[in-house]
Formats: C-alpha cells, sequence, structure tokens
C-alpha cells in the first residue's frame, strides 16, 4: 500500500501557480485549505513542508494543502501579512480561521488539522 499514500500525498498537496489559481483552488474551496508560505532558502520550511504533507494526507482528503513560495508569490504573502516563513494558514470557506509560524511537531499539527477539519 505504499505507491498509494504517495498518490493521495500528491493529489492532497498542490502548488499555487498565481493570483487566480490561488482563488479558485484556496479561497473558493469546498474543503478546508492548509497554506503553507514558504521559501526555497528557509531551513525551517524543508522541515516543516513535507511534516505537514505528510500529516495532510493521513487525513484522506479532507483537507487539501496549498504551497506557495513568497519570492515567487509577494502579492499573496503581502495579502495574507506574512511576516515570517513558514507560516501556515488555515482557511475555510475563503477565510483564515487559523494560523501559525514556525516549525511544529506532528501532535501539534494534528491538533491544528483536526481543528480546521471540526468533528
Amino acid at each position: 500500500g505504499r505507491a498509494l499514500g504517495t498518490a493521495a500525498r500528491r493529489a492532497s498537496a498542490f502548488n499555487v501557480q498565481d493570483g487566480s489559481d490561488f482563488q479558485e483552488r484556496v479561497v473558493n474551496s469546498p474543503k478546508p485549505v492548509v497554506v503553507d508560505f514558504h521559501a526555497q532558502w528557509c531551513g525551517p520550511c524543508k522541515i516543516l513542508g513535507p511534516r505537514l504533507e505528510k500529516m495532510v494526507a493521513k487525513q484522506e482528503g479532507k483537507v487539501l494543502m496549498a504551497k506557495v513560495d513568497i519570492d515567487d508569490h509577494t502579492d499573496l504573502a503581502i495579502e495574507y501579512e506574512v511576516s515570517a516563513v513558514p507560516t501556515v494558514l488555515a482557511m475555510k470557506n475563503g477565510d483564515v480561521v487559523d494560523k501559525f509560524v514556525g516549525i511544529k511537531d506532528e501532535d501539534q499539527l494534528e491538533a491544528f488539522l483536526k481543528k480546521l477539519i471540526g468533528p
């Protein structure tokens, strides 16, 4: 069942291409979306990203993960007041309902996701 997990993980996380892509796939998403604002040069982002992706994949499609490179999408970073990376936003129905900055362990990430998804 390993190959299946990889496919599911790829499907639940995506890279944001531009502002309209963000609008369509994040703001207008029927499902809650975790938005990972990161940068290539950010060490902690390289740790958090895969960890968060793994935790999102475990939710079996109940939540999606959008990855936003702040160097490519400065406008989105400014719009969502991202002043440090990694910053992770929890969005539901187009609204930011929760956020955190920095690294979290798997238990903290799971609690963050559960809160977003709800019972």
